[in-house]
């Protein structure tokens, strides 16, 4: 897990600036902070998402909310080192020679993928199981971005009820006009509740989310092509440019050095 940035700076950005404009119109940070606003909102949006996608999306959507600030995007390079050595092994002992070198693979999508590989289960078949494995987690993805899209669609009109129910309040004391401008006034923080949930929470969350699962079902392609060049003994000088290629990596000719590739395949 690594701290991200981004999402961060996008925070501070969103707050800072809405909350700085509103200081400069005049208003006040305490004038926005309004309980029973609040409470239609995430109450009656959690309420329409919850009809409106199964409870173990929403559920697996809510887990997904730490990856917006702690991400967990992994380094490609020693996925790619580790792929290369096992490759120059393999190309040099043969399939059975990296057995023991398993126990070292923390990854747990290249272990089972070389495991398979070893039991003597063809090529084909390893990709299609792991193919599959892929295509499953990022459907699971985007069912999960679907709940944060479906909360985002409902957040800003559950607003515009809040505001109503707000003005439905005020219209009852109309004697006093000083106490219907502040009512007004404050009959319409539902809506910006709903629209700022919607604008700057779950449609952002959405957003970072499905770039995430793309990112990792890249990543899991990427060890896929390394597991089949070392099956299939392809030249590790060539695995190594092919997966460096899917992170726009350049070639490292230093780790080539370290771990040269024999020039000819044994037969």
């Amino acid at each position: 897990m690594q701290l991200d940035k981004a999402s961060i700076l996008g925070v501070i950005c969103a707050l800072g600036g809405i909350g700085l404009g509103l200081v400069l119109e005049g208003g006040s940070i305490a004038e926005m902070l309004q309980p029973s606003a609040a409470l239609i909102v995430l109450g009656g949006t959690a309420g329409a998402t919850l009809l409106a996608q199964p409870l173990s999306h929403v559920i697996g959507a809510v887990r997904q909310l730490g990856y917006l600030f702690l991400s967990p995007a992994k380094d490609p390079g020693p996925d790619i080192e580790q792929i290369h050595a096992l490759a120059v092994k393999c190309w040099r002992g043969g399939i059975y020679s990296i057995e023991r070198d398993l126990e070292g693979v923390q990854d747990p999508f290249l272990r089972q993928g070389l495991s398979m590989a070893i039991d003597n289960i063809e090529i084909q078949e390893i990709k299609e199981a792991l193919q599959v494995q892929i295509e499953s987690e990022l459907n699971q993805r985007e069912a999960e971005v679907r709940v944060f899209e479906s909360a985002g669609g409902f957040a800003p009109t559950i607003g515009i009820i809040g505001a109503v129910l707000g003005l439905i309040q005020v219209m009852k004391h109309l004697e006093d006009m000083q106490e219907v401008g502040t009512g007004i006034a404050i009959a319409f923080v539902a809506t910006i509740y709903g629209v700022s949930i919607a604008n700057l929470v779950l449609l952002p969350a959405a957003s970072k989310i499905m770039l995430l699962a793309d990112a990792e079902a890249n990543r899991k392609t990427m060890l896929l092509d390394g597991i089949e060049g070392i099956v299939t003994k392809k030249n590790p000088r060539v695995i190594r440019v092919k997966l460096a290629s899917y992170c726009g990596l350049p070639p490292d000719p230093e780790a080539e050095r370290r771990s040269p590739a024999p020039a000819v395949e044994p037969t």
